[in-house]
């Protein structure tokens, strides 16, 4: 009897425990309440995480502004006070590094139903649209709620305190008080330059090759961006809403055409497609930054292949901000400006200088016919204005039969009485059976087989000319 009373005294000692230790933490997590999630602090300097995810409910709920940022990485470096100038308010930038469209919509969602906004800034990546990428950890819809009941989760998630831990930190250890202006802007600690991209370019090449295994179906981009774009549009008719594709370098877009085509031609169809919905809305513009040359050409403005410096982001809010013609889609404009960025793409190649050149090939067309433009999927530029390009297009566009020994690694190409033979790695030819040295050997990579545009097709009959249209832009005219 005892023993009994001894255990029921022991479990009701270590039940009213728990009880006391789960109410402290719930006190305390209410009263410091790391993440902003209930109020603004008033008592003391506010303490900034940047995990994004976390952080962004509670600005969302609790501080001032009428104008939010939307989007991922790439709009990680707007300044809220440049945004202001450019687009009037009073901005609060709500980015999430990787974020998908759903985790866009959820963090969109919340700050809407405040009433406070009035305009929302969106840089639309279209990786966001896709469903297959789950980097950045599960989701904390607890926060993104009005349900008092789940916030349990705040209240005894560890996380919660390491990161207000971290925060605290960082501002005692930089003696820096944290502010809403450069909050998730890594602009300072980043390093940008030619020489860094190229790097990530060429590892690129051969490491996003079969990429495309993995990507989405363009029905299932399209239904993501009706589950979680339009509903926000049609529930919140007064809010000016100003979509934006960020400025990749032209080396992004470059990998995507040579490695994932799928996923290249997926993006260019989904310009038009979602500019026809957009347009259905009267509070929806829309800004194509994607072709802007002397930015994407630039290479010392990025990072890496994707991601620029912070100016770019103040470029961005200033062209929209005066409803820039030359970036603002319109329905007389949305195919040019697809095609306008094929072409860059297409002629895009990096030179063994390291420069970014744009060779444009033409074949003039007979009598009235309209000239043609090749666009080659992959080139390389050795030198000398001579572009290797792939054999098995060249020929079709030479209207050339082309025949590949795999033992061999030889390449014969037969255009009416001529014909043409070399082999991958070697520097010498036959020309309709007689000796002749090429100025490059053909290569093999990753799977093509690349060919001297010029010497190719003037060994099958046709002449060759090089135009300067400027600087590092070229056209190669092969003539009959």
């Amino acid at each position: 009897m005892r023993r009994s009373v001894r255990y029921k005294r022991t479990l009701l000692v270590f039940l009213a425990s728990a009880l006391l230790f789960s109410s402290i933490v719930m006190l305390t997590a209410f009263i410091v309440d790391p993440l902003q999630h209930y109020r603004k602090p008033t008592l003391y300097s506010p303490i900034y995480t940047t995990e994004q995810r976390y952080q962004n409910p509670g600005l969302a709920r609790n501080y001032d502004y009428d104008t939010i940022i939307i989007g991922t990485s790439m709009t990680e470096n707007f300044v809220p006070s440049e945004v202001d100038k450019a687009l009037g308010g009073k901005t609060l930038k709500l980015s999430m590094r990787g974020s998908l469209a759903f985790e866009q919509y959820e963090i969109a969602r919340l700050a809407l139903s405040t009433g406070k906004v009035k305009q929302v800034l969106w840089g639309l990546d279209y990786f966001a649209l896709k469903s297959t990428q789950d980097n950045q950890g599960p989701f904390p819809y607890y926060l993104y709620d009005n349900n008092f009941w789940n916030d349990y989760k705040y209240w005894f998630n560890e996380s919660t305190y390491e990161q207000a831990i971290k925060g605290l930190y960082k501002q005692i250890k930089t003696g820096h008080k944290q502010s809403l202006e450069y909050l998730y802007n890594w602009d300072w600690s980043s390093t940008f330059g030619k020489e860094l991209v190229l790097k990530h370019y060429r590892k690129a090449q051969v490491q996003e090759v079969g990429f495309g295994s993995k990507e989405d179906s363009l029905e299932s981009v399209k239904a993501s961006f009706e589950r979680y774009i339009v509903p926000l549009l049609e529930n919140n008719p007064g809010v000016e809403f100003k979509f934006y594709y960020p400025p990749y370098s032209i080396l992004r877009q470059v990998v995507w055409q040579q490695t994932n085509p799928e996923r290249y031609e997926n993006q260019m169809a989904m310009k038009p497609w979602m500019f026809e919905k957009f347009n259905a809305y009267p509070n929806v513009r829309v800004y194509d930054f994607q072709a802007e040359a002397e930015w994407t050409y630039n290479l010392d403005l990025y990072k890496d292949m994707s991601h620029h410096k912070q100016e770019v982001n103040t470029w961005i809010a200033q062209a929209i901000g005066r409803d820039d013609a030359k970036y603002r889609v319109t329905p007389d404009n949305v195919n040019d400006a697809v095609s306008q960025l094929r072409r860059q793409v297409d002629e895009t190649v990096v030179g063994p200088d390291d420069q970014l050149h744009r060779f444009r090939v033409s074949l003039p067309g007979a009598g009235d016919a309209e000239s043609k433009t090749a666009p080659f999927t992959r080139k390389e530029m050795p030198g000398d204005g001579e572009l290797l390009v792939p054999a098995k297009e060249l020929a079709a566009y030479l209207g050339a039969v082309l025949e590949w020994d795999q033992a061999t690694k030889t390449l014969r190409f037969k255009r009416g009485d001529n014909s043409l033979e070399m082999t991958a790695g070697g520097t010498g030819a036959l020309l309709n059976g007689t000796a002749r040295q090429a100025p490059y050997a053909p290569v093999l990579a990753s799977g093509t087989t690349l060919t001297p545009l010029r010497f190719t097709a003037e060994a099958l009959g046709l002449q060759s000319e090089m135009r300067e249209l400027g600087e590092r832009m070229h056209e190669i005219v092969i003539k009959p």
